[in-house]
């Protein structure tokens, strides 16, 4: 570790758990931050961290976490060095990483270049065929829909349409068969150009049963790449990651090295530092894999990584940003036991995963050896409707697989949110399923066993607990109800939900 801080001062251009985080790494640099906010996060914990704060504008993101001139003015009005955009709003977007340089500040994070190069993935597919890199069959820079037909026809039902300038799940379709294409088309067309602003769509075939396996890499800008091995994030919903680990079971050490050594390869080839992610589709019914995209900024779930690796992955980004040279070679680094994270949401799984709004009335994080919680909640907090439902990623280590899964079940056991609907008891479900324990999960799996419709593979794990709950229901009537025993008054109890007088209620 450096004497000297690398920057005097950092303008965090994000929220929540991420800002929360990045801001912990610049304390122990010795760094101060700056925090910015909408109206909406007025009373953040971001915000209450951050040695100081600045307002951005009203909730709606492009008025304040999308607003890269508000975002590039406080930070010079702030004497701050550097901006680290954390993942997500701004991270990706290369004319704002390019004009954070213009105002002679430190982007944290790859080059515009790089963010451009890997940004589209209609020339993403490209460049990695270049290098060699195998890549998912398909075509790109398709216009009509009768172009669109006659790939498809050639590709072979299941189809998947993109948006070439996305991700997300923005964009997305899967098409079955050809009456679908048309609407497919139109429809995506129509979600890439309100999300993205490019209507531009690729083709590609669509892999029913794939695993979702994705590289950490890093490098840093004297020419060092390297990569910090796999996650598995197949457990997904509407093409969002819900639960992620590594090592992935799936691998074998011959495809570890080889899709490792895969990932730094296209990774060169766009002259890449700092954090990244290299993404594949991994077929197991023939062990090939294909490259899915690639994310130029830090992942959600780069904590299983820091865990199972050995290195703090913020800090380093900061310290390769101001110029350091990475020191470690591909051989320094090894995988130690077995991480899981989970993304605890505010959503409501029985209601196709719909977000769920309100006010945290109790938010009791899980402590003990070998878990981590990275939130920007706590009891009181505003769950809205103006930015993603993540309310906490819950992480687990332990010295091998199953030690990590009965850690996570332990955990999300004690993990206790009220007000809001959350995906708690359908995470302890998946961590439950032998599919689950088998390894066995594709990243059509919710999908196809999670619906109101097909819900019987959820109800086994869960009803011993739903019957705990009534029993202590029906025990608490009696109770109250004993002629033994007085009723006992709820008046002062400030989490008793009959007592709120908000909109929202249980």
């Amino acid at each position: 570790m450096t004497s000297k801080p690398p920057f005097t001062k950092i303008l965090v251009a994000n929220r929540g758990e991420i800002a929360i985080r990045i801001m912990r790494a610049c304390k122990e640099l010795g760094i101060k931050t700056v925090a910015v906010y909408s109206e909406a996060d007025a009373n953040a914990q971001h915000v209450q961290l951050a040695d100081e704060a600045v307002l951005l504008g009203d909730a709606a993101p492009k008025e304040s976490y999308l607003n890269a001139d508000a975002l590039i003015r406080a930070a010079l009005d702030s004497k701050a060095d550097a901006i680290h955009p954390g993942y997500g709003f701004l991270s990706e977007n290369a004319a704002f990483a390019a004009a954070v340089e213009s105002a002679n500040l430190t982007f944290i994070g790859p080059s515009p270049d790089s963010i451009r190069a890997m940004g589209d993935k209609a020339e993403a597919k490209i460049a990695m065929k270049e290098a060699g890199i195998p890549t998912v069959p398909g075509f790109e820079g398709l216009e009509s829909n009768n172009d669109f037909k006659k790939a498809a026809k050639e590709i072979g039902y299941p189809v998947l349409i993109k948006a070439s300038a996305g991700g997300g799940g923005k964009g997305m379709r899967v098409v079955n068969a050809e009456s679908e294409l048309s609407d497919a088309i139109e429809s995506a067309r129509s979600e890439a150009l309100n999300s993205f602003g490019d209507e531009r769509l690729l083709i590609e075939k669509y892999l029913a049963d794939a695993h979702h396996i994705e590289f950490q890499i890093f490098g840093d800008k004297h020419g060092t790449l390297v990569h910090l091995f796999e996650r598995e994030c197949s457990v997904q919903r509407r093409h969002q990651k819900i639960i992620e680990e590594t090592p992935s079971p799936l691998l074998t050490p011959e495809l570890r090295e080889q899709m490792g050594q895969a990932a730094v390869t296209a990774s060169k080839a766009v002259n890449y530092f700092n954090a990244g992610t290299i993404e594949f589709i991994f077929d197991p019914t023939t062990s090939q894999y294909y490259f899915l995209e690639m994310n130029t900024r830090l992942q959600v779930e780069h904590p299983i990584t820091e865990l199972t690796a050995g290195i703090d992955l913020v800090q380093w980004q900061i310290r390769i940003a101001a110029g350091e040279k990475f020191p470690f070679a591909q051989n320094d680094f090894h995988q130690h036991g077995h991480a899981i994270e989970c993304r605890v949401y505010a959503e409501d799984p029985a209601n196709g995963f719909l977000p769920s709004t309100g006010s945290l009335l109790q938010f009791i994080e899980p402590h003990g050896p070998g878990i981590r919680v990275d939130s920007g909640f706590s009891t009181g907090s505003e769950v809205n409707h103006f930015y993603d439902p993540l309310l906490a990623k819950l992480i687990v280590h332990a010295e091998n697989r199953d030690a990590a899964i009965q850690r996570m079940q332990t955990a999300l056991s004690e993990f206790i949110v009220h007000g809001v609907v959350t995906n708690i008891d359908f995470m302890q479900a998946v961590m439950a399923h032998e599919d689950f324990a088998n390894g066995k999960v594709s990243t059509r799996w919710v999908e196809k066993l999670w619906s109101p419709a097909a819900c019987c593979w959820i109800t086994d794990s869960l009803l011993l607990g739903l019957q705990n709950l009534i029993a202590a229901a029906l025990a608490d009537v009696v109770f109250v109800g004993s002629k033994s025993q007085p009723a006992v008054s709820n008046e002062t109890d400030p989490f008793n939900p009959w007592k709120q007088t908000k909109s929202y209620r249980n």
